[in-house]
This record gives structure tokens, sequence and C-alpha cells, in this order.
């Protein structure tokens, strides 16, 4: 799952899976070899789109940038008040080389933090919890163990990642490779479950003391939205963001481990030069729960972060509540002077300002939204593969934020030139 303050939305640098931070998986994209042998199955099927010619848009030719980095199929849609615009490169399968479907749904990973974060802090709004409240004060004697306390750590400790909670994903993923991904991919782990493992470790750090990404703090807070509601997180997030949104192509699956029709194949590099192995049927042990279970398409992506940033969400008081961050480490890809909020990421922009977004990924594939701070702008690029190698992760993730950057950048233009014209 993920968020990459935004690299994940994904940037999880699990110690354990490799992961990068937001996103949930492990570190994993195409290495020089491994895009080779799946760019020419591709060429072979015959009908991947070509590169763009010189004079293709900036867009296009940052998508097929993308591609060029190690990634089998890549998807970007961009919003303004202009209008939308939908990009393509690569394949949406290396068997038969169909190109990446433009409205095909999507594994958002831990893009659904944000969602889950947006209900407890409509909660908070409506005085039904604190942000100070401790998870002892919802879920009494469930954090213990190891130097683990429930009673010194706050909701909005879990919301931005600063409980210092070690993370689950470790314990089920403790080694990605293809064989752990076809044993393990349909175990369902209870929310209780998947907490227990991680307090099997002691904290990183004394609460508030520090920033780290950890998807246990989000298990935790849709337990505590069960705690106050009486009901799931699901149920939440559909009765207060996905029907009131009009968002029909976003769901929560449960323990479905399929996605809807259409969409692409994701394939996932579990070692430097090793094959690409297909991984589109979910995994299960960390594809389930409040950090990261979310499916749904690049256009539902965009319009609920504008949505949320333009205030239709959350009131002015939680919604800068959500917007109060603090400075998070990412990895080598990052651009520096990312910070997190309560489940939304800040990154700044090379044109001045920068953008609200997070980011998820899991096995084979990532997706990053990204709205400017107005949110009249919004752009999520979904690519379909991930690679072996943490510097060929790190060169797909620059190529990707250089998208986002020269979209909303040029976005910005557009609207300051319409305004002077």
């Amino acid at each position: 799952m993920t968020v990459r303050i935004p690299r994940s939305s994904s940037w999880r640098a699990s110690r354990a899976t490799g992961r990068r931070r937001p996103g949930r998986t492990t570190a994993a994209l195409l290495t020089a070899g491994a895009l080779l042998t799946g760019l020419a199955l591709a060429a072979r099927a015959g009908t991947s789109e070509p590169a763009a010619p010189p004079s293709a848009s900036r867009l296009q030719r940052d998508a097929d940038a993308v591609r060029e980095a190690g990634v089998t199929g890549v998807l970007v849609r961009l919003t303004t008040d202009r209008g939308t615009r939908t990009v393509r490169s690569g394949t949406g399968d290396l068997t038969t080389g169909r190109p990446v479907p433009r409205d095909g749904y999507v594994r958002i990973g831990s893009n659904t933090k944000t969602f889950v974060a947006t209900v407890v802090l409509q909660l908070v709004g409506e005085q039904r919890l604190s942000l100070d409240d401790t998870v002892d004060r919802w879920l009494p004697d469930v954090v213990r163990g190891h130097g683990n306390d429930g009673r010194r750590i706050t909701v909005r400790q879990l919301l931005q990642h600063t409980s210092g909670l070690p993370d689950y994903v470790g314990e089920v993923a403790p080694h990605p490779s293809a064989a752990e991904y076809h044993r393990n991919r349909w175990t369902p782990y209870s929310s209780a479950r998947r907490v227990a493992l991680a307090l099997r470790h002691p904290p990183a750090f004394a609460p508030g003391t520090r920033w780290q990404y950890s998807n246990t703090n989000y298990v935790l807070a849709g337990m505590v939205v069960r705690a106050v509601t009486g009901r799931s997180w699901e149920h939440e997030v559909r009765s207060r963001i996905l029907r009131p949104l009009h968002l029909a192509h976003t769901v929560a699956p449960g323990d479905d481990p399929y996605l809807p029709r259409p969409h692409a194949s994701n394939y996932q590099q579990f070692a430097p030069g090793g094959p690409l192995i297909d991984t589109t049927v979910a995994y299960l042990p960390f594809d389930g729960d409040a950090d990261g279970a979310l499916i749904s398409s690049t256009a539902d992506t965009n319009a609920f972060f504008a949505a949320l940033v333009r205030g239709r969400l959350l009131a002015p008081a939680q919604l800068a509540e959500m917007r109060r961050s603090v400075a998070a480490p990412g990895d080598p890809g990052t651009p520096p002077g990312s910070r997190y909020g309560l489940g939304l990421a800040w990154t700044p922009l090379t044109c001045g300002g920068g953008y609200w977004g997070h980011g998820g990924d899991g096995y084979g594939s990532m997706v990053w939204p990204a709205t400017s701070a107005d949110g009249r702008s919004t752009v999520t690029v979904a690519l379909h593969s991930r690679p072996g190698d943490p510097g060929t992760a790190d060169r797909q993730i620059r190529a990707t934020t250089r998208l986002i950057d020269h979209a909303l950048c040029a976005a910005r233009d557009a609207a300051n030139g319409a305004v002077r014209g």
C-alpha cells in the first residue's frame, strides 16, 4: 500500500520487506534485464503503444519516460478547470500486448489511508472523538507488549505516523518472493491479528518524538472507526465519501482478491534480474485492511483528492488539522522538503508552492495522485509493474515526480495565462 510523499505513496522502506515508504510492498520495480524481457514480449505481441514523437505533448513524453525507466504499463489522468486528459504508455498485458485501459480499475494501496483519515476527521468534527484521545480510550488493552503502550499513543499520532509502532508488514511478507506470493496470497488476516503481529517487536521510538511510516497505524485507525461508530471503516468510507461524491468505481473488496474489469495486469520482479511475475491477484495478507485495501480508478482518485483539498469533505478546522504536517524523510527518489500531515502528504513544486497527495503501492503496482494546493488541478499516475532493485525503483520515482511536477506547473501557468488574457 503506500504513500510516498510522494513517492506511493509509497515510500516505505520496511526493514524486513525492503518496502518503500508509503507503499506497502517490497521495494521492487524492474532491472534493465527484466525490462528488456517485458518490452520484448510486448513488442512481439505487436500492440504496445510506440514511443511518442518529438511533437507529442509534454504529458505523453513524460509518461513515456516513466515507461522507459522500466515500467511495463503507465496510465496518467490529468484533470484541470479546462478538462481532462488521459495518456498511456507501454502495455497492459505482456502476453497479449493490449494497451492499458483508459478507465481501468487499479489497486490504490496506501491511498486508502487518506480515505480513512478523512472519516476519522469527520468524526472529530462531529465531536464523537478527539485527535488527542489515546488509542487505549477506544481500544482498551489492544496495544500492549514489548514496550508498545496504547495509553501513550494518540489518534493524531496514528494518522501522522508519529506513534513509533512497528509495521506488521514485515511479519506477513517476511521473505518477498514469487513462492511466498503464490503460497500466501489467499490468506486473510483480521485487523487484530495484524496488530498482534506488529506488537511482537518493540517500538521504533517514543510516541510523538519522530516520524516513521507504519501500516499498523492505519489498521488501528480502522479499528477506532468501528469502536466509535459501531460500523466498519469500509461502511463509513462508502456512506461518507463514495456515495456523496458518486465514486462508483471505488470499492472495498474485503477478501475478494480479484480486480473488476477492465484492468491492466500487474507484474512484480522479486529479485534483481529475476522474471516478472503476474501479481494482478491481490496479496491478502497486506491488501485487505484500512491501510491499503481500496480499489479505484484514476478518475475517481482524482475526484476524491480534488474534493478533499477543496473542502468538500471536511470542515475548515478539520482540513487544517489534516494539513498540519511534519518532515517526512523519504527515499532517494523523493523530492526534498516533503512532509506528512494526517493521511495527506505535501510535496514542493519546482515552480513554487506544492501539492497534496499520498501514494500507494503493492506487489506489481503503484498509484500516485497529486492535487494542487487549491484543488483545481489533479493528476494521478498508475504504474503496473515494480522492479527488484532499489536503483531502478528510485529512477522510476524520479520520472514519476517529474511528470507530476511538469503537469501541475503547466496547469498553473495555463490558468494564470487565462486570467491574464
